[in-house]
């Protein structure tokens, strides 16, 4: 009986003990309860009803609780007020406010969101004068603000002696295949009221819209020209589009204005998309027409849409426009290739192994398109095929420094040549603990457990944006230790002169990927290689087509391999489980393997694109594995298949595997001739890319 008071004194003490603990851990939001994480979730949905009532009071419950992620609910809550100051409403909001906000979360990757909507704002009820004090701080791209800095810098002036410099500045905002904001319609209006934007700057226009199948868009800029912006010259635009082969034949289009010649060229266009030949066939018929810049324009977009199906006359053509536009040489042209088309006058070169067309069509390139490392790469190799050696180690030596596929196979050609090696850093625990305590690390790891991993990534970027080398390793470390290794991964990648492979390439879950890649008898490499630039090794992670888990498989293809493989108890909800993703992922791998011969390059294209595709971007001759990668025609298959290889060649040296160069791995593949025909294929469950033929 006497035991029983010290027990209850014993637990009176433990209450009291535990209580500032917890009014500690509340205070600073990382309280084991679920209390605000619900609140903060409970004021998400009012934010996406746009619910202020609930949101308000969401918000200061969240404050009472000193809940970390409590600035979210009063971002959230700013954004719904901006949206209804909207230059026309009774009570706009109150530019103290705002100022007032930003001046409290300026340390927040939402500050500068917060700030571009409220230049909206500004704009809209015309406050110059707070809108350009407030302009230089503002960060983010956005292309309405932009549009609203231009006209109102021209709108300040005074009318009599307006500058028309800031229209003239303007006119990048103008030439692009994609519709604009509304907030640059007016920009535009004072463009073409000023003579800024001439009728040249339309019909340029027209043209990107037509190229990118942006037919509304191309009406509403084709009406800037009031002799041609009408219900009838709209009607036969829509009939070249629905059947441009028929349009043509029937001769429904005059050549004798500009309007018309424009939809003749674009129905050639859009036949030559299918059929080169009919293409040609019926621009022929019809040549004499067009001047020598239109002549020019056809042949660089018949030799583009040849060169997506790798036809070998694209070639041709390229040279064939650049000769014509040679012949304006003296007069200033907009029918010059542009970036896309000079990059497949390079590729189509190199299928054909036309060294000197490869070094011709770079040189015609702008300089910042000179700049980009596939172009460096590929001039230096056509100096060296043409026996300029000296000339191509210079750029060899430059870009083996640079740590990318490219820089890799700079370095196999250089072979034994002496190049220093980056310098490998590892961090202490000291670097690591420095910047563990950032205020944005914490509030990324509560957006992880939230699983709202994007609001995770961006607080991520935001406080590692001005990190030097050793701070994001550093930082790095710190994602790895705590198996974010997607942002290790991301956040290693971004250093220039200290490296940490260890942490750009890591090896989670090896006795899995070891034992199913040695099962399936493939490359743990590659095997690496591919689930590093599917997932990041993220387990949960899912794609915008469907392809989930660690290996992104399809859940078609997923129930296909499982049944291929003689599992009878596979169900959809299985696809995440590691083990199981990945036996079924090196299954597949296997099975890709053997469909392509043996090369990996080709299964790696397989994988993302299909085999049946894989297949068809081969040549009759056989081509060097770098060179096929290169000329895949699809841009997100060419990127996956280069990094996938890159990474494989990284894992080799890694795992302690048979380390050779990147050009060995990439091998050589055969001519279409030589390799068999694949049986059976589930071609439309396995494609993983978003892009068609």
């Amino acid at each position: 009986m006497k035991v029983r008071p010290l027990l209850i004194c014993i637990l009176l003490l433990a209450s009291l003990i535990s209580l500032p603990l917890n009014v500690f851990a509340l205070s600073n939001g990382l309280s084991g309860g679920l209390t605000g994480d619900d609140d903060f979730i409970a004021a998400r949905r009012a934010f996406d009803k746009k619910d202020i009532a609930a949101l308000s009071v969401n918000l200061q419950q969240l404050q009472t609780e000193h809940y970390i992620l409590a600035p979210y609910a009063d971002y959230w809550l700013m954004l719904l007020q901006l949206s209804k100051s909207d230059g026309y409403s009774d009570n706009p909001i109150d530019n103290n406010n705002v100022t007032t906000f930003l001046e409290k979360n300026n340390d927040y990757p939402f500050a500068d969101r917060v700030r571009g909507e409220w230049l909206k704002s500004l704009a809209k009820r015309q406050d110059w004068a707070t809108f350009f004090n407030e302009l230089p701080n503002f960060k983010r791209g956005d292309i309405a603000v932009s549009c609203y800095a231009a006209d109102g810098r021209w709108q300040s002036n005074d009318h009599l002696t307006k500058d028309i410099a800031s229209l003239e500045q303007a006119k990048s905002l103008w030439m692009v295949a994609t519709e604009q904001p509304a907030a640059c319609n007016q920009l535009f209006d004072h463009m073409q009221q000023a003579g800024v934007l001439t009728d040249a700057d339309i019909w340029a226009r027209f043209r990107l819209a037509l190229q990118a199948n942006k037919n509304t868009l191309a009406k509403a800029i084709i009406g800037r020209i009031p002799t041609i912006g009408n219900a009838a010259n709209y009607q036969l635009l829509d009939r070249v589009t629905e059947n441009p082969s028929l349009a043509l034949s029937k001769k429904l289009i005059s050549l004798k204005t500009r309007y018309g010649r424009e939809l003749n060229l674009y129905a050639l266009d859009r036949i030559a998309q299918t059929n080169s030949t009919l293409a040609l066939s019926a621009y022929k018929k019809m040549e004499d027409a067009f001047s020598n810049e239109d002549q020019s324009y056809f042949y660089g977009r018949l030799a583009l849409q040849a060169s997506r199906r790798l036809e070998h006359e694209g070639l041709d053509w390229y040279k064939q426009s650049v000769r014509l536009n040679e012949k304006n040489a003296d007069k200033i042209t907009e029918h010059a290739l542009d970036k896309e088309q000079l990059a497949w006058y390079v590729r189509d070169a190199l299928r054909q192994a036309d060294w000197q067309s490869v070094l011709n069509a770079v040189s015609l390139m702008q300089a910042d398109q000179q700049q980009e490392s596939a172009w460096r790469y590929w001039k230096a190799r056509a100096l060296k095929a043409q026996q300029q050696v000296y000339e191509a180690n210079k750029l060899f030596i430059a870009l083996a420094k640079e740590r990318h596929y490219y820089g890799w196979l700079a370095q196999d050609e250089l072979g034994d040549m002496l190049i220093n090696p980056p310098e490998n850093y590892k961090v202490s625990d000291a670097e690591v603990d420095a910047i563990s305590n950032l205020p944005a690390f914490s509030r990324s790891e509560v957006f992880q457990r939230l699983d709202m991993r994007w609001d995770a990534k961006a607080e991520w970027a935001w406080a590692t944006r001005d990190f030097d080398d050793k701070q994001m390793l550093a930082a790095a470390e710190f994602a790895n230790r705590k198996q974010w290794h997607d942002l290790a991964i991301i956040t290693a990648d971004k250093t220039t002169t200290l490296h940490d492979f260890d942490l750009r390439y890591p090896t989670p879950y090896r006795d899995l990927m070891k034992s199913s890649a040695s099962n399936q008898g493939i490359d743990e490499a590659w095997v690496y290689g591919i689930t590093r630039q599917e997932s990041r090794f993220m387990h949960y992670a899912k794609s915008g087509v469907g392809a989930a888990g660690l290996m992104q498989l399809m859940p078609a293809t997923a129930k296909w391999i499982a049944k291929r493989a003689g599992w009878d108890s596979y169900s959809n909800n299985m696809i995440r489980d590691l083990d199981t993703n990945i036996q079924l992922g090196t299954y597949y791998l296997h099975y890709t393997l053997d469909l392509m011969g043996g090369k990996a390059l080709m299964a790696t294209a397989a994988y993302n694109a299909g085999p049946s595709r894989a297949k068809k971007w081969l040549a009759t001759q056989p081509l060097e594995g770098a060179i096929y990668a290169e000329t895949i025609p699809f841009s997100e298959t060419r990127n996956y298949v280069q990094k996938v290889m890159a990474n494989a060649h990284l894992y080799a040296h890694r795992l302690g595997l048979k380390n050779i160069s990147l050009k060995q791995r990439l091998g050589v593949v055969p001519g279409s001739v030589n390799i068999v025909e694949t049986i059976n294929q589930p071609e439309l469950l396995i494609v993983k890319t978003n892009e068609q033929n």
